[in-house]
């Protein structure tokens, strides 16, 4: 297994741009700024037993954070330009990190991983019963739409979480029903009946169901049909977005002696560091190992509100694209004029340079 190296506070990758994105730039990322509450934020690095006198350092956050949100009222350029979700983002990780906190969601990420592996093989099986091409495809799906519920990014959803629980089962059955506010899903069909990629690059989100129950049953199909993988990860946490450390760990207790996923080889699977330390991702700026990998890619998947739609949703690429997620957050829906919790799957051609 190859060496992975992360420095405590800052990202260690050399960072480039995305060759497979169209000329000119189009990032597409939505012209909106979500809510950023603090108390959440606070409350969950109040409980990081891993930081010394963790209330007082996560008041001294959220004191600091607002006091940034209201330099921005007054003027939005005071921290940056343009002022987005990314910046938001950014500048609220930063704060985390300059008072001491590494990963907030550190403890809740890991009994979700232990909870979602428990159940990886069950539902594995349950996709291989599907005989139909097509529906089994559709049934993986919906499967990365009811892992990607499990967002803590998301106020509402992380209140949820925390009050009630969620059951994978669950959210698959309680998906909004089609058509969705951007629904590919037949036109991904007929493509996936005629096509194999020869090799696919997936931008991952959350750790827990959404990474082994959603995500790693679509890469293990893509696998067995052939298609070479790479799995990009975040190099630093964030919020409970799976890291790429992280991930290798996932897949080595998911693997068997052999190194098969339950009966599919990951000879042709490669877990790779992005470069990045947001839930957002711009793809601008992203890791020597991953544009390396992914230079002879024909399929470019975006997974993850964040990542897949409000910061690449109109994005263009020299290759096939898919981007898929949840709506999560009520601007989002606004914007988009769709339900909460509505989803989205687009699908595009390759488009010229």
């Amino acid at each position: 297994m190859l060496q992975q190296h992360c420095l405590e506070f800052q990202s260690s990758s050399i960072i480039i741009l995305f060759f497979l994105l169209s000329y000119p730039l189009k990032q597409g990322q939505l012209p909106l700024l979500c809510p950023h509450k603090n108390t959440w934020y606070r409350e969950r690095a109040e409980t990081d037993s891993s930081v010394p006198d963790a209330a007082n350092r996560a008041e001294i956050f959220a004191k600091r954070y607002a006091e940034i949100l209201e330099d921005l009222k007054k003027d939005p350029a005071s921290h940056g330009v343009p002022l987005d979700i990314r910046l938001l983002c950014r500048l609220r990780e930063q704060v985390l990190r300059e008072v001491g906190f590494r990963d907030i969601f550190k403890k809740v990420k890991e009994e979700e991983n232990l909870k979602a592996i428990s159940l990886f093989e069950n539902v594995v099986r349950l996709n291989d019963a599907i005989e139909d091409e097509g529906e089994r495809l559709e049934n993986l799906v919906r499967g990365i739409f009811a892992g990607n519920v499990f967002d803590l990014g998301s106020i509402e959803l992380a209140e949820a979480f925390s009050r009630d629980g969620m059951s994978f089962s669950s959210a698959c059955e309680k998906l909004v029903a089609r058509p969705w506010i951007i629904d590919d899903l037949d036109t991904f069909k007929m493509k996936w009946r005629k096509k194999k990629w020869k090799k696919v690059i997936i931008f991952v989100d959350n750790s827990g169901a959404d990474i082994i129950l959603g995500i790693l049953p679509f890469v293990r199909e893509l696998l067995r049909r052939g298609s070479k993988v790479v799995l990009a990860a975040n190099d630093l946490p964030s919020i409970n977005d799976v890291t790429y450390l992280e991930l290798i760990e996932i897949i080595s207790k998911l693997r068997d002696e052999e190194g098969c996923l339950i009966g599919v080889s990951t000879s042709n699977l490669l877990i790779a560091n992005s470069g990045n330390d947001l839930p957002v991702i711009d793809l601008t700026r992203v890791s020597q190992e991953v544009a390396y990998h992914a230079s002879d890619a024909d399929l470019v998947i975006l997974e993850g509100m964040g990542r897949g739609i409000e910061t690449n949703l109109y994005a263009q690429f020299k290759c096939d694209s898919l981007k898929i997620g949840m709506v999560k957050h009520v601007e989002v829906a606004e914007f988009l004029g769709s339900r909460m919790y509505d989803c989205v799957i687009k699908y595009n051609e390759a488009t010229g340079s």
